[in-house]
């Protein structure tokens, strides 16, 4: 490829569903970290669209849409009159979580067909005499915009205060799952919503419009647990598990672990965790946090610490049972047994300076030389029956064809 591709997804018709980037383009939060572009397998890309700010994760919908994470700047003065803290407002002001569905309409254009907004389901009680005030406490269904401000500023004087990573779509249920990953939680949201109730709290098949139908990891977040009951740290790749495999509609997360003044996890896991499903709804006791109580699944090492990775990764179950981890920080991959044992292990031999050797020593990245220079966002396995694979040959030591590329 001629550019960066900083993501990539394998789609059943053997394109590549991609975030490209030029080379040597410097980004920073408040402008998009590439356009999304399908990808055919001569490296042509079929469509090439950036609506809004689009960030770390899509996916390809059942009905050819793609659904792309976003972000939408909110100015310091929309910010404070939303009801935010201005001692916490950086001079880039808030960037709010926004999905945009998009529709391709040509080459380089596409039309958003549905989106929701983080931005018009807030809550905050810090300002009586601006909008969106109430008791958080009462209002799970809503966001705090005042949660987790003073960290983004006292980490980075960051302007992304919630900082959504991941997201999945849920074709049965028509939900859209997303990490936003300050806020240590899973929210999941209605689909069904048309583009109007998806702004407001009425309408889909939940009838509850846009607000948040779940939300699991941090029950601080909406006043209804202590420290000692958070369970998701700095979290990546929530997903459903697909039908036909073990724990089939239960949820799967990277659960990195991360090391802040008010908790500390210094190790990460993979758990699996039941929601408690009623229709399109979820059940809540009120004043209650959002059950389970505890994973049905979680893996760790055997000495916690020895696994800890404090971003990117992510976690995938696989038809035998097994789950395939994404070690990223360290750049391996590994499948673990139900009960933990490491069975297959593969250690990433590409860096930005080309395939390493077996042996040759990896150069180490990041301000303090903490992070191999081999690190991975993210892997997913594909069996060889997988659509996107057909009419390849895939045996062991065939050629590989090269399409139009001489």
């Amino acid at each position: 490829m001629e550019y960066v591709a900083l993501f990539a997804k394998l789609l059943e018709n053997g394109n590549l569903l991609t975030f490209a980037r030029e080379p040597g383009l410097e980004t920073d939060q408040t402008v998009p970290e590439g356009s999304v572009r399908e990808i055919d397998r001569n490296g042509d890309a079929l469509w090439d669209c950036t609506p809004g700010i689009p960030h770390h994760d899509f996916l390809k919908m059942p009905n050819g849409n793609a659904l792309i994470l976003s972000r939408q700047i909110k100015t310091p003065e929309e910010a404070i009159a939303a009801g935010a803290n201005p001692e916490f407002i950086t001079p880039d002001g808030l960037l709010a979580p926004h999905i945009v569905e998009i529709r391709t309409t040509g080459p380089a254009t596409c039309e958003i067909v549905w989106e929701w907004s983080a931005w018009d389901h807030l809550i905050q009680d810090f300002d009586s005499s601006k909008a969106n005030y109430g008791v958080v406490a009462e209002r799970p269904e809503l966001i705090d915009l005042n949660f987790r401000l003073s960290e983004a500023v006292a980490r980075d004087n960051s302007a992304d205060w919630i900082h959504s990573n991941g997201i999945d779509y849920n074709p049965a249920l028509d939900q859209i799952m997303l990490s936003p990953r300050h806020f240590s939680e899973i929210w999941i949201i209605d689909h069904s919503t048309t583009r109007a109730e998806a702004a407001g709290s009425g309408g889909g098949n939940s009838g509850r419009g846009g607000d948040l139908l779940y939300r699991w990891g941090n029950p601080r977040a909406y006043r209804a647990g202590t420290p000692d009951d958070q369970q998701l740290f700095w979290p990546h790749n929530p997903h459903w598990i697909p039908p036909g495999l073990a724990g089939a509609g239960n949820i799967l997360i990277f659960n990195n672990g991360r090391e802040f003044p008010d908790f500390r996890r210094n190790y990460s896991s993979v758990d699996e965790l039941a929601p408690p499903v009623d229709g399109a709804n979820y059940r809540l006791d009120p004043g209650q946090a959002y059950a389970p109580a505890e994973p049905v699944w979680t893996y760790t090492a055997a000495t916690p610490s020895d696994f800890y990775t404090r971003f990117i990764s992510g976690a995938q179950r696989l038809p035998n049972g097994n789950t395939l981890i994404c070690y990223g920080t360290r750049g391996t991959i590994f499948e673990v047994t139900p009960a933990g044992k490491t069975v297959w292990k593969y250690a990433n031999p590409a860096t930005s300076d080309g395939i390493l050797r077996q042996g040759v020593p990896l150069e180490q990245q990041g301000d303090d030389g903490e992070w191999p220079a081999n690190q991975l966002y993210r892997a997913y396995r594909y069996a060889p029956d997988y659509p996107g694979l057909q009419g390849l040959d895939l045996t062991p030591g065939a050629p590989i064809e090269l399409y139009d590329t001489p």
